[in-house]
Parts: C-alpha cells; sequence; structure tokens
C-alpha cells in the first residue's frame, strides 16, 4: 500500500511538471500576437486564426481514445517532441500558412498529447477515488504555477532576441516533456477500485452512447464551451487589449501571470471543494462568477491597477472548471474511459477557444475594439452558470461483466 501510495504520488508529481510546461508555454504564445503581425505585416486575425486552429485541433478527441487504448505514456512522449518541433518550426516563419501549419496545426496535436485530456486520465489510474477531485486540481493548479513562470521569462527573452529566436529556446524547453513523460502508467488503465461509475467491463462504444443519451453529460459538454471561449480569449488578446489602452507590455506579461498564480489557489481550492460539495453547483458559481469579474473590468477605466485586479480575479475563476469537469464525468461513468469521455467534452471546451480568440481578431480588425466579445462573454458565463444547475450528476446502476454476461 505504501509503494502504491509513493507511485501515485510520484506519477502525480511528475504529472504537474508535465502541465506546468505544456499549459505555460501555450499561455505565453498571445506575447507573440503583436510582433508577428507586424513583422509578417498582417491584422491580428491572422495570428487569432492560428491559435484558433490550434486550439480546436487541441480538442480533437482521439487522443483521449488513444491514451484509453494504448496507455498514456507514448502518447505524451511524441507529443512533447512535436511541440519541440511545431516551436523550432516557428522560427523560420515568413508568411502567414507557416503559422496555420506550426502554430496551429502541428501545435495543436502536440498540445492535444500532452495537455489535461490524457494527463488526467493518467491520474485517474492510479490516484484512490476519494482524492480524484483534489488531485485534478494539484494537476490544474500545475498549469497555472506554469504560466506564472514561463509567461514572463518568455516575455524577457522576446525583449532580448526578438520572436524568431525565443521559438528555439522555447522548443528546446518543451523537448522535455518527452523524457518525464517516460515516468507515466505505459498501458491503459482499469477502473479504480470503490469507483462510483459502472463502466468498467463495458465496450467503449456502449459507454459513448450511454454518455451520448445523459442530459448530464450533455450540459456539461455544453458549459465546457464557455469555459474554452473565455480562457482563449483573455490569455490571447489581454496583452494587446491592454497595450491598445495604454499599458506597457511588460505589464501585459505580468497580468497573463498573475491569473496563472491565482489560479494555483482557484484550482486548488475548487478542486478540494469538489471532494465534499456538489460539482454542479461549484461550476455554476465559477461562470456567473467570470461574468461579474468582467463586467466590472470593462465598466471601469483600464489601468496598470484594474489590469492586474481583473487579472487576479478572474485567475481565481480560471481553470478551476477543469477538475470539477472532469470530476463529475469521473463521478458517473467511472474513470475507465476518462480520458474519451472528458476528451469529447473538452472538443467543446476548444470550439468555444476557437471562436473565442478568431472572433476576437476579427471583430478588433473590422471594428478596432473589443468591446461586442466582451460583452459576449459576459453573456456566454451566465448561459454557463444557468446550464449546471439541472445537470444530473449521480453515478450510472453498477453494470459487471456478470451482469452483462446474463443479459446478452
Amino acid at each position: 500500500m505504501n509503494d502504491k501510495r509513493r507511485s501515485a504520488t510520484s506519477i502525480v508529481g511528475l504529472s504537474a511538471v508535465i502541465v506546468i510546461i505544456s499549459v505555460g508555454t501555450r499561455q505565453s504564445l498571445g506575447l507573440f500576437l503583436a510582433p508577428i503581425s507586424a513583422d509578417l505585416g498582417v491584422g491580428r486575425e491572422v495570428f487569432s486564426l492560428a491559435i484558433a486552429i490550434q486550439s480546436l485541433i487541441f480538442g480533437l478527441p482521439f487522443v483521449g481514445v488513444l491514451a484509453d487504448r494504448y496507455g498514456p505514456r507514448w502518447v505524451v512522449v511524441g507529443g512533447g517532441l512535436l511541440y519541440a518541433t511545431s516551436l523550432a518550426l516557428l522560427a523560420f516563419i515568413s508568411a502567414p500558412i507557416g503559422l496555420y501549419l506550426g502554430l496551429g496545426v502541428l501545435a495543436g496535436i502536440a498540445l492535444s498529447c500532452t495537455g489535461y485530456v490524457v494527463i488526467l486520465g493518467a491520474i485517474a489510474q492510479v490516484v484512490p477515488v476519494e482524492k480524484r477531485s483534489t488531485s485534478f486540481g494539484i494537476v490544474t493548479a500545475a498549469g497555472s504555477v506554469g504560466m506564472l513562470a514561463v509567461v514572463p521569462g518568455v516575455q524577457w527573452t522576446l525583449n532580448q532576441v526578438g520572436w524568431q529566436k525565443t521559438f528555439i529556446v522555447m522548443a528546446l524547453f518543451v523537448a522535455s516533456i518527452a523524457l518525464i513523460a517516460l515516468a507515466l502508467p505505459a498501458r491503459p488503465g482499469s477502473e479504480q477500485s470503490g469507483d462510483d461509475g459502472s463502466v468498467a467491463d463495458e465496450p467503449m462504444i456502449d459507454v459513448l452512447k450511454k454518455a451520448g443519451r445523459h442530459s448530464g453529460y450533455l450540459l456539461l459538454t455544453a458549459g465546457f464551451f464557455v469555459c474554452g471561449f473565455h480562457v482563449a480569449f483573455i490569455a490571447t488578446h489581454l496583452p494587446a487589449f491592454l497595450a491598445d489602452n495604454g499599458v506597457a507590455s511588460m505589464i501585459g506579461a505580468v497580468a497573463l501571470a498573475l491569473i496563472g498564480f491565482a489560479n494555483i489557489f482557484g484550482s486548488y481550492t475548487f478542486g478540494a471543494l469538489g471532494d465534499h460539495y456538489r460539482k454542479k453547483y461549484l461550476l455554476s458559481f465559477l461562470y456567473f462568477g467570470r461574468s461579474v469579474v468582467i463586467t466590472l473590468f470593462i465598466l471601469f477605466p483600464v489601468t496598470n491597477v484594474t489590469a492586474l485586479v481583473f487579472s487576479a480575479a478572474i485567475g481565481f475563476l480560471w481553470l478551476a472548471t477543469v477538475p470539477l469537469t472532469s470530476g463529475t464525468i469521473a463521478q458517473i461513468f467511472g474513470s475507465r474511459y476518462l480520458s474519451t469521455l472528458y476528451g469529447i467534452v473538452f472538443f467543446s471546451h476548444q470550439i468555444g477557444a476557437f471562436l473565442g480568440v478568431w472572433l476576437g481578431g476579427r471583430v478588433y480588425d473590422n471594428s478596432g475594439s473589443y468591446a461586442p466579445v466582451w460583452l459576449a462573454a459576459i453573456a456566454l458565463g451566465i448561459v454557463a452558470g444557468l446550464l449546471h444547475l439541472p445537470i444530473t450528476d449521480r453515478p450510472l446502476p453498477t453494470q459487471t461483466a456478470e451482469s452483462i454476461e446474463v443479459a446478452a
């Protein structure tokens, strides 16, 4: 038992390091919007579309299926190597097509292999049910540690050597993911002892059919769309929005880092609360809270102080949705196919991210203002808060291999 506990702790810790590197690097990409757009002589929509493509591909659920079928280790190793390759290639782009392929397609595939969908599925294999939401919260918070640690470093490197050489430095940094991932489970998991879910012995296709008919799962999928819209729009466009309002570029980087710092506490807090309180009500609170914070931000003049206050507040609510959403899915269906089921919900998140990033650039290029997108973010937060209230989050009835055989 002690060996198992030490192994679980080790895997959670190393998973957190992978997320620090992967998510922290991704959250720094918004810093490249202005310099790349200026050097390539294009509007902000081009860079925004590249990030939007990345977000959409990032959310494709096939990677979760691969991890559930073959195990998470080699999926993450391959993703780390591809991530490094995509960033290195970006140092040599000279036209929008390079952005679309490198920053969009290749980086999107790499991120899907090294992100929460696969990592949380790996953790669910080794962590007891009663500790699952807290563990998910810890690893989600690690993404914010990455945001806090990586973003200022990337901004400093940008200021020193320019964006091309910065991409080379980032490529070397993310290549370490491939080495760390060798510690992850090599085989697909089995259902955790004590899981409330019922799908351990069922074929994946039967589980997917159940999920498609489950109202709670469908509402989680719809609500997570809003989360993606919020975080992608803010992470990509906040530095440029602040610069448009006379705020120094370093404040924009500090604002993103502060979002990450605040989310360390938010993700852990809400993850821990999810082990004791109804996750759906916590999710509603998070989405309503985001709408309130964004409303207050756009009502006040944009200054260094309001930028940092907003970043701290929205950061506390930033990715706290991840442990609660994935935890609710595991609560209903169990952990066996968590990467697949969460991967589908996460795809909805990334469709929202695609629209949040792309519309931000599109609306700005057409109107010279982000105001309509901020208003849309407020309205969507209210809708998401309402959607989570009626979610049915009870575990499905137990169905063992024996009962399936008898029914057949």
